[in-house]
């Protein structure tokens, strides 16, 4: 099997929502006890997206930090009964129990991610609100996917820096600047769902080079970046976050070594 490109000294996370491995692609990954032991033989970042639709015991939630090596790193979505049924409003118990279920990831968990309902405009009361309470209770990494045209006007823009919240980059995008990771300069978070076939196409190569060259372009110099490729329907994820990989990997440095001095004997 190739060795994994390495990605982590560009401050570059890639991976998949969820770790599922076709058949097919099973060669591509070294052997392990669980699915999650297998896929992280190649990458180190993944998006859970279940937590969105029901809760997982903590239990759950430590053997699978337990599961992976020290760097990797998990992304949590937020549950829908925040985003979608609370829309945001009075969500403090709801907050208290999400993140008591996932505590025992400690610092496995690397981020978290509020993907917003189409239908939710931008309220800067309501949003502002929630997020200073998300922020007395969580410190680390958030990262807010936003649908609404509304969110990527003038007025949401103070909101992310206020509240350190990376803007996800979302390709379909559902208003071009949506396209564009921004926010809390230390994060940029992209989440590639599939174009023209929102979960289900795959990217050639001409479009992960230039996923490549917006991920370079928008990253400020030190901050992390996550690439999750989201396209899972037919499969398409795993090769494709591979294939950037290769992308954006940079060669080894060469060693360089001091220039020897010939010493010739003159005849006499």
């Amino acid at each position: 099997m190739a060795e994994p490109t390495s990605t982590r000294h560009l401050g570059l996370r890639i991976g998949c929502a969820g770790w599922s491995i076709a058949t097919a692609q099973q060669p591509l990954f070294d052997s392990g006890a669980s699915l999650l032991e297998r896929y992280a033989s190649r990458f180190d970042a993944v998006e859970i997206n279940s937590s969105f639709y029901r809760p997982h015991r903590p239990q759950t939630y430590e053997r699978w930090a337990a599961t992976v090596p020290a760097d990797f790193r998990f992304t949590l979505k937020m549950p829908r009964t925040i985003s979608h049924h609370a829309r945001l409003r009075k969500a403090e118990p709801l907050l208290d129990d999400f993140l008591a279920q996932v505590a025992p990831m400690g610092d496995k968990l690397g981020c978290l991610l509020l993907q917003l309902p189409p239908s939710l405009a931008f309220d800067g009361r309501v949003a502002g609100a929630f997020f200073k309470r998300l922020r007395a209770r969580w410190n680390g990494g958030v990262a807010c996917e936003p649908r609404h045209a509304s969110w990527f006007a003038g007025p949401a823009d103070d909101l992310w820096l206020r509240y350190r919240l990376a803007r996800v980059g979302a390709d379909p995008a559902p208003c071009p600047a949506a396209r564009h990771a921004t926010g809390e300069p230390a994060l940029r978070y992209w989440r590639l769902h599939g174009s023209p076939r929102t979960y289900y196409s795959a990217y050639d190569d001409d479009a992960l080079r230039a996923v490549a060259t917006q991920v370079s372009e928008e990253t400020p110099n030190g901050a992390e970046a996550w690439v999750i490729f989201d396209n899972t329907a037919h499969g398409h994820a795993i090769p494709d976050a591979l294939r950037l990989q290769q992308l954006t990997a940079m060669p080894e440095p060469v060693e360089q070594t001091q220039p020897r001095t010939v010493h010739t004997r003159s005849r006499d």
